[in-house]
């Protein structure tokens, strides 16, 4: 049996697949697991996607949507003078998965989506609607993203996750911040979120934003603000390719500073280059990141447990790899965060590990949540 996992994030999309349950494998789409889940509507209405995305947005960056799951709430995305489904831009990425599955030879008996815990019918409909767009799946299985990170936890960690052990999920990626915690069920196969929260407007895209800002503030930018104005706020071909590589040197340099205790970042003509060290970056998102601890440490307590309690606290999610976040774990739980192999791809590899069952069909989640047990006040 085959079973792929498909872990639709804000910045990234990463697939899995595993065979008559043997170790997952990443799937490599243009050389990376980790494919950008953006697209472009080109001239001839089709939408490329990822890096062919990404490299086509510096022509025309108003046909470009680099996060479609954060308008998954828009209904439509306006791509140059076109709206756009918001579902089939997703059925588009997920599009590029299922064309990669069938190139590297053969179908699949299963595709299991994965979600945050907090998403609703609304929500959920959607993501099931563009994965019988794309053609992945007619009844895809949903699966929570912190039950398939307690999965990869257990599986991987090395301790293991005991019946009716709890483990707290900080999930901080590219655009949003999700904090759960789930428990190992006493009998049976499989996980319950105990609590969970979140914050829309927490992730790595808004770091990236505090660091535009931080550069926005240098004597060289200070010095001439009309054109650093311009640059903000593109109006032709070339500040628009400007301000595309703009955005990825940010990105990269954010994502260095995380290896690094200092980077440079590359403005274009007329402003000076600017230095950036891992220090600055902390005084620039410290008082985001608070929000997220204090929001796990609120998790916690809703759950009706203490830190103390926990069997662990797991970080996935590329945005958790700054270095600040465990910093700021400690001190705020006392607990010392586990993070494993690669944090941007726990959440689908977790969710080939969970055993065939304990996930829930897409007929039967939507039919669950049409009875009222989606939660209240969920899109």
């Amino acid at each position: 049996m085959r079973v792929l996992a498909v872990d639709f994030g804000t910045s990234n999309t990463v697939a899995a697949l595993a065979v008559d349950g043997g170790a997952p494998r990443l799937l490599a789409i243009d050389g990376s697991p980790l494919v950008p889940s953006s697209v472009f509507l080109a001239d001839d209405g089709t939408l490329a996607v990822g890096r062919d995305a990404d490299r086509q947005a510096r022509l025309d960056p108003a046909r470009f949507e680099p996060n479609p799951k954060r308008r998954i709430d828009d209904g439509e995305i306006l791509l140059g003078s076109t709206a756009v489904p918001v579902v089939t831009a997703i059925a588009a990425v997920l599009r590029r998965v299922a064309g990669e599955v069938a190139r590297q030879g053969g179908s699949v008996d299963e595709v299991r989506l994965t979600h945050p815990a907090r998403w609703g019918r609304r929500r959920r409909t959607a993501l099931v609607a563009a994965a019988r767009e794309s053609g992945l799946a007619e009844e895809p299985v949903l699966i929570p993203e912190p039950v398939a990170a307690a999965t990869h936890f257990a599986t991987l960690s090395g301790h293991g996750l005991a019946e009716n052990a709890a483990l707290a999920v900080y999930d901080l990626g590219g655009g949003t911040f999700d904090a759960a915690v789930v428990r190992r069920r006493a009998t049976g196969s499989g996980y319950e979120v105990l609590a969970e929260a979140g914050l829309p407007d927490l992730g790595g895209l808004d770091f990236d934003q505090a660091i535009r800002e931080h550069i926005g503030r240098t004597s060289s930018v200070a010095a001439d603000p009309d054109e650093w104005a311009r640059l903000l706020a593109p109006a032709d071909p070339a500040s628009r390719r400007a301000a595309r590589a703009l955005a990825t040197d940010i990105r990269d340099g954010k994502e260095a500073l995380s290896r690094y205790p200092h980077v440079d970042i590359a403005l274009p003509p007329p402003f000076a280059d600017v230095h950036l060290t891992r220090s600055e970056l902390d005084d620039l998102i410290r008082a985001d990141l608070r929000r997220s601890v204090d929001l796990m440490i609120r998790t916690i307590d809703g759950a009706g447990l203490r830190a103390a309690d926990l069997a662990g606290v797991y970080l996935v999610g590329g945005s958790s790899r700054i270095p600040l976040v465990a910093r700021l774990i400690q001190e705020g739980l006392g607990v010392t965060p586990t993070t494993l192999d690669q944090p941007e791809t726990s959440v689908a590899t977790g969710a080939l590990y969970l055993s065939t069952g304990a996930a829930t069909p897409a007929a039967r989640s939507a039919a669950a949540m049409a009875a009222g047990t989606g939660g209240p006040g969920r899109a």
